[in-house]
C-alpha cells in the first residue's frame, strides 16, 4: 500500500518542477481556549505542537484544538498544522492531527470547495506521521489549490498522538478523514464550503471509501459530491493469502497491530493469529515505517508467524468483513471513481474488479478505470489529469457516468445520476 513517494510521483504529472523546503520548525503554536494545562508529552522525536491535552477536552469532533501556521516554499496558498477532535470506534474523543492548506486569493461564494485526502501507507508508528514532513504536500496541493480548492489532509488516528495507528480499520480512517473537513469548516479564514470530495490511494483508497459509506451518518451537515479510491484495498479474507509470499507480506502484521489496536485484546486477540516469532515481530511496528518493516520481513517466512489465516479464526473473520468495502450493503451517496494500475503488485487489481461488482450490485453510482501495464504508484501519473476533470465535473453537479475517457485506460460505468 502506497508510501508517501506515491505523492512524489503525483508532481510529475500535474505540476511543474518544486524545490520543496521543510517548514519552519520554529513556528509556535496557537491554542484555543479549550487547551488544558497539563498535556501528554509529544512522542520521542516529534516537535512539541504533537503534545496531546490532558485529559483530552470533550468537544465536538472537529473541534479544533491548537494550530500552528507552517511555512512552505513553492506552497499555492497557507497551509496550518491542527490537532483536532475526532472519535475512536470504541466511541472515545480522541486528538487526530493534520494539515489544512487553504488556496490564495478570495473564496467564492460559499466558501473554497473542500478535498479531503487520505494518504497511503506510512506505518503505524508515531515517525511516520504524513505531517512531519509537510513539503511533500506540495505537489500534491498545488493543482488542486490552483483549481480553487481547499485542501485538507488528515494523520490518521494513533499517527503523532499517543495510541497504535488502528491500520486498515474503516471507520478509523473514515472519522479522522471527515471531522478534518469539519475543522476546516471552523478554521478561522479558511471559508471553507460545506461540499467536499474524498480522494485517497491505496490505504487512502480504502479510507476514502469508508469515509463515503460514513458520510450521512457521522458528518450529516456537510455535502459530499464524489470520492475518489485509487487501488483501494478489499476483499479482506483473501487478502492473506495473497500476501503470505509475497515481497509485501509485512502488511499482514501490520493490518494484524491495527485491528488490535482498534478494537483490544479481547475482541482481536494476536495470539490467534500469530506465533510467538509472529508477535515478536509486531513489536517493531511499534517503531518502523513501512519500508524497513519490509526490510525487515523480507527474510521471513510469514508462514512460520501465523498460527492461522485470520479469515478462518472467528473473531477475526468478522472483523475482516466489517472492514471490507466489498461488504457494504448500502451504496455510498455520491459517485464513485476508483482508479487502478493494471499491473498493480501490491494490491490486485483483480480486487477492484469484484468492488466494482459488488458495489455496483447494490446500486452505486460508480466508474472503473484500469490502465494496464501500470504499477501500484505508477498508475497515479496516467490518471491524475483526467481524475482532476472528473473531480471538477463532480463539483459542478454534472451527471454520471462523465463521459471523461482516460486515454489508454480501459473504462467501466454502473448507475446514473
Amino acid at each position: 500500500m502506497k508510501n508517501r513517494f506515491g505523492i512524489i510521483v503525483l508532481a510529475a504529472v500535474v505540476a511543474a518542477s518544486v524545490t520543496l523546503a521543510g517548514c519552519s520548525s520554529g513556528s509556535t503554536a496557537s491554542t484555543d481556549s479549550t487547551s488544558p494545562a497539563k498535556v501528554i508529552p509529544a512522542a520521542a522525536g516529534l516537535p512539541d505542537f504533537y503534545a496531546v491535552p490532558d485529559p483530552m477536552p470533550e468537544v465536538a469532533p472537529g473541534t479544533i484544538i491548537k494550530s500552528q501556521p507552517v511555512a512552505v516554499d513553492g506552497l499555492d496558498g497557507t497551509m496550518s498544522l491542527v490537532m483536532y477532535a475526532s472519535t475512536s470506534v470504541t466511541g472515545e474523543t480522541i486528538p487526530v492531527t493534520g494539515m489544512i492548506i487553504v488556496p490564495n486569493g478570495t473564496a467564492p461564494e460559499g466558501g473554497w470547495p473542500v478535498i479531503t485526502w487520505a494518504h497511503g501507507t506510512t506505518g503505524l508508528a508515531d515517525a511516520c506521521t504524513p505531517s512531519l514532513t509537510p513539503d511533500e504536500f506540495v505537489p500534491l496541493a498545488n493543482p488542486l489549490l490552483g483549481k480553487g480548492y481547499l485542501v485538507v489532509a488528515t494523520d490518521y488516528e494513533g499517527l503523532g498522538v499517543p495510541g497504535l495507528h488502528p491500520y486498515i480499520v474503516g471507520d478509523s480512517e473514515a472519522y479522522g478523514t471527515l471531522d478534518i473537513v469539519k475543522a476546516a469548516r471552523m478554521f478561522p479564514g479558511a471559508n471553507a464550503s460545506s461540499r467536499y470530495l474524498v480522494w485517497g490511494h491505496s490505504q487512502g483508497g480504502h479510507a476514502a471509501l469508508f469515509a463515503g459509506h460514513d458520510a450521512q451518518s457521522y458528518a450529516p451537515g456537510l455535502e459530499l459530491v464524489g470520492v475518489v479510491a485509487g487501488a483501494p484495498p478489499s476483499q479482506m479474507l483473501l487478502i492473506n493469502a495473497a500476501l503470505q509470499q509475497s515481497a509485501y507480506r509485512q502488511y499482514i502484521a501490520m493490518a494484524a497491530a491495527g485491528i488490535n489496536a482498534a478494537y483490544g485484546d479481547t475482541a482481536a486477540p494476536l495470539d490467534a493469529v500469530l506465533t510467538p516469532e509472529g508477535l515478536d515481530f509486531v513489536t517493531k511496528i511499534d517503531t518502523l515505517c513501512s519500508s524497513d518493516l519490509g526490510k525487515a520481513a523480507s527474510t521471513l517466512d510469514f508462514s512460520k508467524l501465523q498460527k492461522a489465516d485470520p479469515a478462518t479464526v472467528p473473531q477475526w473473520r468478522q472483523l475482516l468483513i466489517d472492514n471490507d468495502p466489498g461488504a457494504f450493503t448500502t451504496p455510498i451517496p455520491a459517485p464513485l471513481l476508483i482508479i487502478h494500475g493494471g499491473n498493480d503488485e501490491q494490491i490486485p487489481t483483480a480486487s477492484s474488479a469484484l468492488l466494482f461488482t459488488q458495489l455496483c450490485a447494490i446500486g452505486q453510482v460508480a466508474q472503473r478505470w484500469v490502465f494496464p501495464g501500470e504499477s501500484h504508484a505508477g498508475v497515479i501519473l496516467p490518471s491524475a489529469p483526467d481524475m482532476i476533470i472528473w473531480i471538477g465535473d463532480r463539483f459542478a453537479g454534472q451527471p454520471m457516468p462523465d463521459p471523461v475517457a482516460p486515454a489508454n485506460a480501459e473504462k467501466q460505468s454502473c448507475g446514473q445520476s
